[in-house]
């Protein structure tokens, strides 16, 4: 049986109260190859000075960008301001833009709000397409993307190769549930985050290895596999997480 081969790295959102360098060093120090930095506070789109530097700041450390995790929320900010996040994607060495969609689960929207959602959701997938890169929706609650309903919903009707997902488990399902989410976000789904919280509760990834495992077999060829928030926040913890992460991803560690 051929073995996957799963791409292993980190969400930057995870340390905001750190710098690049310091988590690029750390990541590095983990075996930890690609990162996907956060528009919040690490990499801002406007920051062009600060983005070209994180860039060399990757070089050196021998680490990719696997994504921009923006907060770009489709239906709410303006499409214009889309150019910005996708030039600062492509300095930082990506063509993966993690975007939200909404603020409203879909059970909870108007039809006029639907319509209006998804007629942006096709304009920023044209945009996409012109720029050459692709545009992933968070699967998060609260937004249109909550229910698999609604995300394979959207998938279908704006129907690009530039607009996908990414696939996380919702901490207030049981794990067959989340199974269950996986298998109909899978074919749509680039990356994934990961990390192990059963409701406001935060785990270590360690006790969740064969959970993690089940969920993998959801997609029929590796994803990016992405951690997501330390149980403790602390830097200091990415080393055993990094290592539960390679055990699920059956790295020898």
């Amino acid at each position: 049986m051929h073995k996957m081969m799963y791409r292993l790295g980190l969400v930057s959102v995870s340390f905001r109260e750190h710098t690049p360098e310091e988590i690029l060093q750390a990541m590095k120090d983990v075996g930890l190859s690609c990162i996907e930095w956060g528009s919040d506070v690490h990499a801002p789109c406007k920051d062009t000075e600060c983005v070209l530097a994180i860039a060399e700041l990757q070089k050196k450390y021998g680490i990719t960008c696997s994504s921009y995790g923006t907060y770009f929320r489709l239906g709410e900010t303006p499409l214009a301001e889309l150019p910005a996040y996708i030039a600062a994607a492509k300095m930082l060495g990506t063509d993966i833009l993690r975007l939200w969609c909404g603020k409203k689960r879909g059970a909870n929207m108007t039809v006029k709000e639907r319509t209006s959602l998804l007629d942006q959701c096709r304009c920023a997938a044209r945009i996409a397409e012109v720029y050459g890169v692709t545009l992933c929706m968070e699967c998060h609650q609260h937004t249109f993307t909550e229910n698999p309903d609604d995300a394979v919903e959207l998938m279908r009707t704006v129907n690009s190769p530039r607009f996908r997902m990414y696939w996380q488990p919702f901490q207030w399902l049981t794990a067959e549930e989340s199974m269950s989410v996986a298998k109909r976000i899978a074919p749509y789904a680039e990356h994934i985050h990961v990390f192990h919280w059963k409701g406001n509760e935060r785990f270590p990834l360690g006790d969740a290895v064969e959970e993690w495992r089940a969920y993998l077999t959801a997609f029929s060829t590796p994803r990016t596999l992405l951690l997501e928030f330390m149980p403790d926040d602390n830097l200091a913890s990415l080393k055993k997480e990094a290592e539960s992460l390679k055990e699920i991803a059956g790295v020898t560690v």
